[in-house]
């Protein structure tokens, strides 16, 4: 089993592709990996967009590093899970892809994503145009084998300060070679967005579990992940650099203020609200958020 659309691919098959406009896609999450953080559930809505926004213009680019104004967390998603994965695209052309969407757990809302845009870049700095044109024409027909995803084995974040209950550093050193840089990307490969929001959410549970504003052994959760940007590529071997800052909860849900720099530089920025299942607060955004999309 190669690692090329294993590694980091999360669409398996596209049930309905109206080009340009919307698509609707599958993903069969294995039974046998550890976990599937909700950071890879939007990455599979992102993926079914970007092949939308592809197969549009010809495989002459594809978007790279998406922002995403507001991502929802609804429900966790458990090995064994099939995701049903839907975008509706408002605009794509060779600039850029602005688009919405979401998955689903057996009927029921997973993740939402809203006023999301990948600027579109040369696809052969990438990639191989053709060999993205043959995977989007296996998708569209009979689809492709499921279960080829091995999970994503990352190192830990090293926690190196901070003030309880107020925030947390730490530094996480991007792996020099992994298995998913053969499909994020083959020609040039880049450490995924995804999984450095995934990391730095870590850091913020942990600060959210260490500020005594829960009780012990509450099932802490990311709910709602807002203004998302990503300033610069993060390559192989890169050490990180992450913070989070809390904001005191306010109906058991709490702000944190995330980043990662790199040399001083900021690679990327963005915001979480974390709260405790069954709380009020989450029962309420999660409310919201329901009739938003409604």
């Amino acid at each position: 089993m190669t690692d090329r659309f294993a590694a980091f691919s999360f669409v398996d098959r596209i049930v309905e592709h109206v080009p340009a406009a919307r698509a609707r896609g599958t993903f069969a999450i294995p039974e046998d990996i550890a976990a599937f953080p909700p950071c890879l559930m939007a990455e599979a809505v992102g993926q079914l967009a970007a092949w939308v926004a592809m197969a549009h213009i010809g495989f002459r680019g594809r978007p790279v590093a998406a922002l995403a104004m507001e991502t929802r967390f609804l429900h966790a998603a458990r090995p064994g899970d099939r995701l049903d994965l839907a975008v509706d695209v408002e605009h794509c052309d060779d600039e850029a892809v602005a688009y919405r969407g979401g998955a689903w757990i057996a009927g029921a809302p997973a993740v939402e994503l809203d006023d999301c845009l990948g600027p579109m870049l040369p696809v052969t700095d990438f990639d191989d145009p053709q060999a993205l044109a043959a995977r989007f024409a296996l998708l569209v027909a009979e689809g492709a084998p499921p279960g080829r995803f091995r999970g994503v084995a990352l190192p830990p974040v090293v926690r190196s300060g901070g003030v309880p209950g107020e925030s947390a550093t730490g530094t996480l050193a991007v792996p020099v070679e992994a298995p998913f840089f053969h499909d994020h990307f083959p020609r040039r490969p880049v450490f995924p967005a995804t999984l450095l929001l995934d990391a730095k959410i870590g850091l913020a549970l942990a600060l959210a579990a260490e500020s005594g504003h829960w009780p012990a052994g509450a099932r802490l959760a990311p709910v709602r992940m807002t203004n998302v940007k990503v300033r610069s590529f993060t390559p192989p071997g890169q050490v990180l650099e992450l913070t989070a800052r809390m904001r005191p909860p306010q109906d058991g849900v709490a702000t944190f203020q995330l980043a990662a720099a790199a040399e001083g530089k900021t690679v990327a920025t963005s915001r979480v609200d974390i709260g405790a299942a069954g709380d009020d607060g989450v029962a309420r955004l999660r409310a919201e958020a329901g009739e938003a999309r409604a």
